[in-house]
């Protein structure tokens, strides 16, 4: 039997690749903007033992069934979202993650979006490259001010809302928060939050700050109705998955001005992002950077290398989704 084959569907850190190729034949998509196509990534499956793929993949049934003799999908997400998790049990492959290690480099740019939205830096940029200068005082480019106001965290109680709430600090601000499950009235002191209702936490805050999990409940969590409750004064800032937010009902709360911007690093459709929503000056937008910090992507690349490692090995890899498998009946 001949060494394995893995496909990776971008390019990863060169370090991690190394470590496969040490044993196994690697192949991998060089182009690190080019997202795999569906019929690309069947003709990898098919060709390749194991598939390394990235968060903007979807590995469906289709996919997964394209090899009989597939024996991993090694995901570098936290959670295999985009994975037909249900097909691949029942044909006994493991589906691999990551841990959650990537809550600071997240609230990084998150904090970095609020900032760059509520004072028009975008804006700034593209006048300074085009040799516009209205004047250091003019009030061309007059924003929000951040330092005072009140954010609102909304499932803030996680890894990258804690993050988010001790950036928070540094800037004086009022930090609040809602979650179905509200933390403990300690954990709420440490880190320096306090609980609110869902709705009143829209009405209040200067800038309303997604963090919730992507789940069958927190679809379109925010809508027309929560948009409408908010401050024309206000801002959404979003780092955690696109569909959230309704994002028809966004572009129409921003297009009539109901709020006064948004800075989005996730989109509802991926990666396409709504041709509304790059046309607007009151909008900020990154292509899903939450995770970009090159040693943190080293890092996680590393783990998905340790996960393939353990299922060449014959053993049941550190970050299985679907353990299950290890322990029902060949």
């Amino acid at each position: 039997m001949g060494r394995p084959r893995i496909f990776i569907t971008q390019p990863v850190a060169p370090s991690a690749i190394e470590r496969l190729q040490g044993v196994a034949e690697v192949e991998w998509n060089p182009d690190p903007v080019h997202i795999v196509t569906k019929d690309e990534l069947l003709s990898a499956v098919r060709g390749h033992d194991i598939l390394f793929c990235l968060l903007h993949d979807k590995v469906d049934g289709e996919v997964i069934a394209a090899n009989p003799g597939l024996r991993a999908i090694a995901s570098m997400k936290i959670t295999p979202s985009d994975v037909d998790v249900a097909e691949a049990t029942a044909r006994r492959i493991p589906v691999t993650v990551i841990p959650p290690i990537v809550g600071e480099a997240t609230a990084d740019i998150h904090m970095g979006l609020l900032i760059a939205v509520a004072r028009r830096m975008v804006e700034g940029d593209r006048l300074a490259r085009a040799g516009i200068f209205p004047g250091s005082q003019s009030s061309h480019l007059e924003g929000a001010g951040v330092s005072g106001k009140v954010i609102g965290l909304v499932g803030g109680g996680g890894r990258i809302g804690r993050a988010v709430a001790r950036r928070a600090q540094g800037f004086s601000m009022k930090t609040i928060y809602w979650t179905p499950r509200r933390k403990p009235e300690a954990e709420e002191r440490e880190a320096g939050l306090t609980y609110v209702p869902f709705e009143q936490l829209l009405a209040e805050s200067d800038f309303v700050s997604v963090h919730a999990p992507l789940t069958p409940e927190t679809r379109h969590l925010i809508g027309a109705r929560e948009l409408r409750l908010m401050k024309p004064s206000a801002f959404i800032v979003n780092t955690a998955r696109g569909a959230i937010i309704d994002e028809i009902a966004l572009v129409q709360a921003l297009a009539e001005r109901r709020i006064a911007g948004a800075g989005l690093d996730v989109f509802e459709d991926e990666p396409r992002v709504a041709p509304e929503l790059l046309a607007m000056s009151n909008v900020v937008l990154t292509p899903h950077l939450g995770s970009a910090v090159r040693e943190l992507r080293e890092q996680m690349a590393h783990i998905v290398v340790d996960n393939i490692l353990a299922v060449i090995d014959g053993k049941q890899p550190p970050n299985c989704w679907n353990p299950e498998i290890y322990s029902a009946p060949g």
